[in-house]
């Protein structure tokens, strides 16, 4: 089951990753940051060693994107962000796990200070559960 595991954030300035640019992470002593890296780059390394992450990115600006909507009967463009908002979509990473256990408890290990980590099932074929 394929399951997309989205970052919420908003960094000040726009960086990755983004922890380091957000005051919750930036307040903790540099021991616990330390441990908190390692710990991710551990979890990203097991889940690549199982073959349950695909992929995943980290994504510019919300300044930097554009919105197409449509409008009389043809596509209007307009700068983003989408909505003003306290957090935006900062990255993703896509896995593939057999249970939908497995992808929370995995989801729950993303989660980190100053930032909302959401699970989403895809609908592709051998997706996640509907």
């Amino acid at each position: 089951m394929k399951y997309v595991i989205m970052i919420h954030s908003n960094p000040q300035p726009w960086g990755h990753p983004t922890p380091d640019y957000l005051p919750d992470y930036q307040d903790m002593p540099q021991e616990q940051r330390d441990r908190l890296n390692a710990e991710f780059e551990k979890m990203l390394g097991e889940l690549h060693e199982r073959g349950e992450l695909l992929t995943g990115e980290a994504l510019g600006a919300p300044e930097s994107s554009r919105l197409y909507r449509w409008d009389d009967g043809k596509p209007l463009v307009t700068d983003g962000p989408y909505s003003e908002a306290k957090e935006h979509l900062a990255g993703f990473f896509l896995i593939d796990v057999d249970t939908h256990a497995r992808a929370e408890e995995i989801a729950a290990r993303f989660a980190g200070p100053g930032e909302t980590v959401e699970l989403r099932p895809t609908m592709w074929p051998g997706g996640g559960e509907q």
